[in-house]
């Protein structure tokens, strides 16, 4: 797990170093064990490493084969690296290093702009080919590692981070109104590639983009999820089994591969203590949890210990827990914020951030149980949805969308009202999932483009920020294709993530799998009084936000005169929203902009 970064001069012109230079140091948290350049012509390449597999310097970056005239800088863990190493070395290619980091490089020698269908595992790299004079890059199926991008006037700059991007300069800062339109929407996802800012852009995921010397730039999705519907004569117990027997391929035959301890963040919920009993099923000895938890409210208990203690007990975990002070929780939103490659307004972010922070002083590698509600189920949407009845953008805008266009006209100055962008967008996607019924569509679009820009996001910049290697193996690409053809029937039974709670019963007590979806609770976040009241004030009423000119100042008052009355279907704040967005604007847009 790394930052990556890079510039390709379109006029053949060598980049600036101090450029390289600019974006290194803002990779830094992500990668604090090394760093490193290349520079060759119109290419400069950079790099920050957290090392995961073959600590040794012979998988430092940018890793550069000679004998094959390739040079790799790479984001992510490939998980299937033994099994390639393998295949190529049968085919007559010679390694230098014991990583996967050099797989890579072999498998472009091989296969080409094919090479990533290939992967198994989250990544963001690129390659640059001496012979060819290319650069190309990729990234994994679900998007789990991040690959932004700029074109400016005499090439393109690529990079991790927003951040990194920024500091690098000449990137058009103003608001993209379609992006603008999606975050407002879609509870501040925006689909790839656009982001809020018109000059930065991100390369899909499951996608590829070979540029030229001479600034062509083509890009190639090499993967799509096949969600149509499974062999009807499946029973329901075929389809546990399968999920079961992919599971455990996922969870303990790929993301434990490390040089490295790996631990498991452990909420205490269903999906988290899965992972944990699915280790110990599989014989996994010296496992290491994390828990947090906030202080109370009167309304709200900030912490769930009393599960995950449970799990860590029942199989003899190495535990931890922390205990955040609910004053800790609004003093250090700024550096969660700075970590943020686009703004996100969910309020357990923060508590990512923090969690983070302690978990890596003890291991640098942890497992997650980031998108399983998504992919089996598990939101009470979901059900909602199943239940109105047949497959409609309607229905789904109205439990879905958190302002639907007319209220979204009323919140922006009309520079950004445009048209209804978001609804066009949604009703391609579920289109062209390939499911026959609607809730497989939702959730074939949801785990595809919702999730990479929501759970996903926040789950790697809040860890990355402390150089700590999130795993999602609920992100599993071929526990994924198993799953979405799961009949939704199945999977909506129990209350939802019916096949997942079959398969923890013989292993979890009861009490874990069929008490009521929990979420994480930030207590000091969710009640919008008081300090964080003042915090939103502050901010939306700000010289800065007024010069802005995106909000209209008569919806922002409407919200502020009743702090606690406005939330979308989905149970977000509107008014946190609308704050988060502009903080994010002053802390990483004008900041770095004049």
């Amino acid at each position: 797990m790394c930052g990556i970064c890079g510039e390709l001069r379109f006029d053949g012109a060598r980049p600036d170093p101090r450029t390289i230079t600019d974006m290194v140091a803002r990779l830094e948290r992500r990668g604090p064990d090394d760093e490193g350049t290349y520079t060759d012509g119109p290419v400069a390449l950079g790099h920050r490493r957290l090392s995961i597999i073959d600590l040794s310097v012979r998988s430092s970056q940018p890793m550069v084969d000679k004998e094959l005239g390739l040079v790799l800088v790479f984001n992510g863990t490939i998980y299937n690296y033994r099994e390639l190493r393998e295949q190529l070395r049968g085919k007559g290619y010679r390694f230098f290093s014991r990583g996967d980091s050099e797989v890579i490089l072999k498998a472009w020698a091989e296969w080409g702009e094919d090479c990533p269908r290939h992967l198994h595992g989250m990544f963001a790299f690129a390659i640059r080919d001496l012979n060819k004079q290319t650069l190309f890059l990729a990234r994994d199926r679900f998007g789990i590692k991040p690959l932004y991008y700029s074109v400016t006037r005499n090439g393109l700059r690529f990079a991790s981070t927003s951040q990194a991007l920024l500091a690098a300069g000449n990137v058009d800062t103003g608001i993209d109104p379609v992006a603008l339109h999606h975050h407002l929407t879609l509870h501040a996802v925006v689909p790839a590639p656009r982001t809020l800012l018109r000059g930065l852009r991100k390369l899909p995921p499951a996608h590829s983009m070979t540029v030229t010397a001479d600034g062509r730039m083509e890009t190639t999705r090499y993967w799509r999820l096949d969600a149509s519907r499974g062999t009807p004569a499946n029973s329901e117990w075929e389809w546990i089994e399968a999920t079961h027997e992919a599971l455990v391929r996922a969870v303990e035959r790929r993301r434990t591969i490390a040089d490295v301890p790996v631990g498991i963040l452990l909420s205490g919920g269903l999906d988290s203590s899965l992972l944990v009993a699915l280790l110990a099923e599989a014989g996994q000895s010296e496992l290491f949890t994390f828990s947090v938890g906030f202080e109370n409210e009167l309304e709200e208990k900030g912490e769930e210990f009393a599960y995950s203690d449970l799990v860590a007990e029942l199989y003899g975990t190495q535990h931890r827990r922390f205990t955040i002070p609910n004053r800790e929780v609004l003093a250090r939103l700024p550096e969660a914020v700075d970590a943020m490659s686009e703004p996100m307004v969910g309020q357990d972010a923060v508590a990512f951030y923090l969690l983070g922070e302690r978990v890596s002083q003890d291991v640098k590698v942890v497992q997650c149980g980031q998108g399983a509600d998504e992919v089996f189920g598990g939101y009470f949407w979901y059900s909602q949805l199943q239940e109105a009845g047949d497959a409609d953008i309607d229905r789904f805008a109205a439990l879905y969308f958190d302002r639907d266009h007319e209220e979204l006209a009323a919140a922006v100055t009309t520079e950004f009202h445009g048209q209804d962008y978001t609804r066009a967008r949604v009703q391609h996607g579920l289109c062209s999932t390939g499911a026959s019924d609607f809730l497989n569509q939702v959730l074939s679009w949801d785990v595809t483009t919702l999730v990479v820009d929501d759970p996903v996001k926040r789950v790697d910049n809040m860890t990355m920020a402390w150089g700590l290697e999130a795993r999602v193996p609920f992100l599993d690409h071929e526990l994924v294709e198993l799953a979405i053809r799961i009949p939704p029937e199945i999977k909506l039974k129990s209350g939802g993530k019916h096949v997942l709670k079959m398969i923890a019963r013989d292993l979890l007590p009861d009490i874990i799998i069929d008490r009521p979806k929990g979420y994480f609770p930030v207590p000091a976040l969710k009640f919008i009084r008081g300090e964080v009241l003042e915090f939103i004030r502050s901010v939306l009423c700000s010289e800065q936000c007024r010069n802005r000119g995106l909000y209209r100042r008569s919806h922002v008052d409407q919200l502020l005169a009743e702090p606690d009355q406005h939330y979308t279907p989905i149970l977000g704040s509107k008014l946190w929203h609308l704050a988060l967005l502009e903080f994010w604007l002053q802390r990483n847009v004008d900041r770095i902009t004049p």
